[in-house]
């Protein structure tokens, strides 16, 4: 996987939150930051 730099524009995906509503990374297009976590264990 190809590592993005600093200041990219990264690519649009969309995942379910907690509430099962979709979100978009675009939806936050014009944000200062965004964080992005992404846990891997399952509960």
């Amino acid at each position: 996987m190809a590592r993005k730099l600093t200041g990219t524009v990264a690519a649009d995906f969309a995942l379910p939150d907690t509430s099962g509503r979709t979100v978009r990374l675009s939806d936050y297009r014009g944000t200062r930051h965004v964080v992005l976590v992404f846990n891997r264990s399952v509960y």
